[in-house]
């Protein structure tokens, strides 16, 4: 127990404690105050515009952010190596972003209509085509202190997020309703990037030449593994759940669908304590690892971290339900309360499988990923679909967890040799 305390992974989700509590913390009142002010059908709504956005973003980026940290982490005090992957890292980042965002601008209305449903968001997509580059840099940014582990900084702009988030979401829901709570979604992370600029200003790596400069074609060609990977997983997963939300609202009513995407919410906020701190610690230390033997340590040594708090807080969430619709929404969510078992059980199987496919990643296994991504994603919404059309809305939580418990099992197959045959322990 002393070991595993005094582990960096453990030290990592200490100093990332501050920042997802706090994170946690202004996403629930967000949640509140927008279930408040709005509904379900406003919950609903800002579901498939974060979902969509989620999309946009990652293509806006090429994907490569994942690449970034890794091989930033991979090539740590090899300065020379690092400014071909910065050099190449940015003007990706830049091309790609200036592209969305004429995309965005020009098809606004289209988006609006298909995903929105009225035209009266038009505007929504025009403001966020504007902003998406300041966006995109953000997360540059963030993923190259991740790869250089300036955990404090990369906290510190957290935060900062969290915060700044809180502020727009609750002023613009407030004055604008579901209006604004659509226009906080596309707008808030680009007045962190002045933030985050801010803060990384004085970092030793934050010189304008290592950006500015001769694209390297070596370098984009290794952080295009991840594009496929990062770009397959952004899509597929919010392509999912636009599809079964939207089944939802056609079988059910759209209240339903706010139902569904509420207790998605719930699930995010507090998987974000694991999420974060795996990708803040767990991929740049998978990345430098080079043998099955320490590889096998350190994924042994994640699972005993991460997943006894896990299925404590998820039992505890749980025994609280109704106190947390009642704290986080009001009475039109009540029926929530039968969503949360599969939901829970959903949610730890999918953690335990993220610990093994975090490999994937890390090893720039781009065609084992893409694969599975796919297929589970397709299975999520076939069997989302069949269980909806049963059981109705519980269905959809009922073929998550299954989705997840045959994903783990999966990932157990095909990582068995080194889980099972390793015999050295640290």
């Amino acid at each position: 127990m002393k070991k595993i305390i005094k582990s960096d992974l453990a030290r990592v989700f200490s100093l990332n404690a501050l920042s997802t509590l706090i994170k946690m913390l202004t996403g629930f009142i967000s949640i509140k105050v927008v279930a408040m002010l709005v509904g379900p059908v406003g919950i609903a709504l800002l579901g498939q515009l974060n979902n969509f956005s989620s999309i946009v973003l990652t293509v806006s980026t090429g994907g490569i952010n994942s690449g970034v940290t890794k091989y930033i982490a991979e090539n740590a005090g090899n300065e020379s190596a690092n400014r071909r992957y910065l050099r190449s890292a940015f003007w990706i980042t830049f091309i790609l972003s200036i592209c969305c965002g004429l995309v965005l601008i020009l098809g606004s209305g289209f988006f609006a209509e298909s995903l929105l449903k009225e035209p009266q968001y038009t505007i929504i997509f025009i403001v966020f085509g504007f902003t998406i580059i300041l966006y995109a840099l953000n997360n540059l940014l963030v993923s190259i202190l991740n790869g250089y582990k300036e955990f404090k900084k990369y906290v510190i702009v957290n935060i900062s997020s969290s915060i700044v988030g809180l502020i727009f979401s609750i002023v613009l829901v407030y004055f604008w309703g579901v209006f604004g709570a659509l226009l906080s979604a596309v707008t808030y992370q680009s007045i962190i990037f002045l933030i985050t600029l801010m803060i990384v200003v004085k970092s030793k790596w934050f010189k304008m030449h290592n950006f500015f400069g001769r694209f390297n074609l070596p370098a984009a060609k290794n952080l295009s593994k991840y594009s496929l990977m990062a770009l397959v997983s952004t899509a597929v997963i919010p392509v999912g759940q636009i599809i079964i939300r939207n089944f939802i609202t056609k079988h059910l009513s759209i209240d339903s669908a706010g139902l569904w995407e509420g207790m998605n919410r719930i699930s995010s906020m507090y998987l974000m304590v694991i999420t974060t701190s795996l990708s803040v610690y767990y991929l740049p230390r998978l990345s430098e690892i080079k043998t099955d033997i320490e590889l096998n340590n350190e994924i042994i040594h994640t699972y005993k971290v991460v997943m006894p708090p896990l299925i404590i807080i998820s039992g505890a969430i749980y025994v609280s339900r109704h106190f947390i619709i009642q704290v986080l929404f009001n009475d039109k969510f009540s029926e929530m309360e039968n969503l949360f078992p599969f939901q829970l059980i959903g949610d730890v199987f999918k953690v335990a499988s993220w610990i093994l496919g975090y490999q994937f990643v890390a090893k720039a296994r781009a065609t084992a990923y893409v694969l599975m991504e796919v297929l589970f994603s397709i299975g999520f919404i076939l069997l989302a679909m069949f269980f909806i059309a049963k059981w109705g809305n519980i269905g959809a939580t009922i073929a998550y967890s299954l989705n997840y418990i045959m994903y783990f099992v999966v990932m157990l197959i095909i990582f068995r040799k080194l889980l099972f045959t390793t015999s050295e322990r640290k």
